[in-house]
Formats: C-alpha cells, structure tokens, sequence
C-alpha cells in the first residue's frame, strides 16, 4: 500500500496560477506531503480571491474563498517582469518538479514564459497547464462562462426558466480533478522514462466531457434536454423533493423499481390500481405529477426523521436536505474537519514568505 505523504515528499511544485482550478490541484499536492511554493503578482496586491469575501466576512486576515484552495503553501509575490524576478523563478524550477499554471498565451508573452523553453531547460520538470478555452484562446475564463457555453446553465434551471447555476465553480473543480489525473499519469511516465511532460487541460474540454450522459442521450435521439429544477431526466422519483410533518424537506433517489416497491410498502400504499400504474420507471417518469401527487400526502403525516429511518432501513435512497450548518452538525463533516479533510479556518496554514519584488 503506498503511503501517500511518502510517496509525495519529494515533490516541489511552483503553482503560477489563480483563483480555483489550478491552485486546487496545488492544494491537493500539498495536502499530500509535497512543499507547493505559490507565486502571486504584486501589482495586482496577489491572487484575486484574497478579496473574494461573504459580506459576513470582515476585511482582515485572508478571505474564505482564497484560504480554501492554498492551505498549506508557501505564498510570495515575484515580480515576473523583472530580471530579479525571473533570476528567482529559475531558482525555485530549478528545485521544482512540478510547475502548475494558468497563465493565458498573451501572459505568457507578457512575462517571456516559453513552456517550450521551460522544457528543454528543465527537461524533468512537469507541466500542469489550464486553459480556458484552447491553447492559443485568449478569452478569460470564468466558470459562470463556462457553466452557460457548454450546456450546463441551459439544463440547470426549473421548469418555469429560471437558470440556477451551481453554487461552486463546478467546472473549475472538474477541470483541477482532470489535470490532477494528467499529473500523476505523467509522473508515473518519469518514473519509467526520467523525462517531464507537458499535462493541458482547458476548462471546457473539461466541462464537454463532464456531460457523460446527458450528451450520450442527446446525440443518440438529438432530443435537447429541458430545465427540470431537481428532477432526473431519465428516473422516477428521483430528486422530488417532499415536506415532511415537521416542515423539514427530504429527496428521493428511487433508481429501480424493486426500490419502488419498497417504497410502497414503506408508505402502506396497498392499492393494485397504484401499483400498475407506477409499475415501471417509464411510467413513473411518464407520470412524475401524479406520483407526486400520491405521496406528498403520506409523507406529511410523520416527521422527517422518522421517514428517513424507514427508508435507509428499507434500502430505498434518500437524503435529508440541509443547510450547511446542519451539515457540520453531522458526525461526518465533524470527522473531516477534525482529519483536515475540509479547511478549518482555526487552523489553517497559509504561509506567507519574504516578498520577492524587483
């Protein structure tokens, strides 16, 4: 079994990016051991998430947001447009053996970066690269930008056209999970080869293969997918959402209909005429209104928890919908708080360096 802190130690990673997706892969690295040196522009007063706060956010010590993704690193400000600078981005490639960046290609004009130079100079070292767009598009990318052009905000709203987005950048996190995946399978050629690589990975390459099965369905019926609030497409009841006794809300996650079944019973619904007419999936998604209709009176005789003993008992999937201080009542976020899974705020580590400016 490989002992992850072990295995990661000997990495030296220099992150040369902002806001999410890259410096998330940079907190991955880091909370696995590796020594991540983040490099921040000074003109701009560093990453542009350090004033990314809450309005119940004061306005000292860093934001939320910022400490979120660069736990644990070594933060300086470097003047890239100096050769003081550069003289010192060279020092710490040349200890480095992981670059992380986000850089656009007129950034990387701007401060004379060439990944072709940085490659042969430093022929070990391996590259993390996030795009936005393409490499050569020097369109900024915002994950709300990204969310609408790759289908996502369209599917995402309710049934009366309201877009919701998600409340996480979403495609930034599935973007940093891509190139974590390059990086590791690039290290792992190293290890054969001794040679580095260049990993890329734009955030709407990202995004498009994140579709999965929404875009397998689409092209195999060329159907377009409507908003449907929390509805699933193809499963029934899956995400309607109930009102129990005691005001509190719980979903459904119905997938078969042996679950189905369970659920019946569970609900003491004896009735043949109800059980043939929901007898199927397509029938129950064919007939979402009327099985709503069916069960949103029973659930609101009892209260939540008792409903939700029940169907866990039964084997029938469904989650209680919390607000997030509910969520870290629970013994499971208190035990990844406790293991440093989540940041915890009280102890976080932010490591903030001399300044190097020239």
């Amino acid at each position: 079994m490989i002992n992850a802190s072990t295995f990661f130690s000997s990495e030296h990673v220099v992150e040369l990016a902002g806001v999410l997706a890259g410096p998330l892969v940079g907190r991955f690295f880091s909370e696995h051991g590796a020594r991540v040196v983040k490099i921040e522009n000074p003109f701009t007063g560093g990453d542009v998430t350090r004033t990314w706060r809450t309005e119940a956010e004061d306005e000292s010590g860093l934001s939320a947001y910022y400490i979120s993704v660069n736990q644990g690193k070594d933060s300086i400000l470097l003047n890239l447009k100096s050769a003081l600078g550069m003289e010192q981005l060279n020092d710490l490639l040349d200890k480095a053996t992981i670059l992380l960046t986000n850089f656009r290609p007129i950034d990387q004009e701007r401060f004379g970066i060439s990944f072709d130079a940085i490659r042969k100079r430093f022929p070990r070292l391996i590259i993390g690269q996030v795009d936005g767009f393409s490499a050569g598009d020097n369109r900024p990318a915002y994950d709300i930008v990204l969310q609408a052009e790759s289908g996502f905000l369209a599917m995402s709203g309710t049934v009366e056209g309201e877009l919701v987005k998600m409340p996480v950048a979403l495609i930034d996190v599935l973007a940093a999970q891509h190139l974590k995946a390059g990086i590791l399978m690039a290290m792992l050629n190293r290890q054969q080869t001794g040679e580095g690589s260049l990993v890329r990975v734009s955030l709407r390459d990202a995004a498009l293969a994140s579709l999965v099965n929404q875009s397998a369905a689409y092209l195999k019926t060329n159907v377009v997918p409507e908003p449907l609030g929390l509805l699933h497409p193809f499963i029934a009841p899956y995400g309607e959402c109930f009102e129990a006794k005691d005001g509190k809300r719980f979903v459904l996650a119905v997938g078969s209909d042996a679950q189905f079944q369970k659920l019946l019973e569970i609900c003491r619904i004896d009735s043949e005429v109800t059980r043939l007419k929901f007898a199927s999936n397509k029938l129950r998604v064919e007939l979402r209104d009327a099985l709503f209709e069916e069960f949103a009176p029973v659930f609101a005789n009892d209260e939540r928890a008792i409903w939700m003993e029940k169907m866990l008992q039964s084997g029938i999937p469904c989650g209680a919908i919390y607000t997030l201080s509910e969520v870290f009542e629970q013994p499971y976020a208190k035990s990844m708080l406790v293991h440093g899974m989540i940041n915890n705020l009280d102890v976080v580590s932010v490591k903030t360096s001399p300044i190097l400016f020239a």
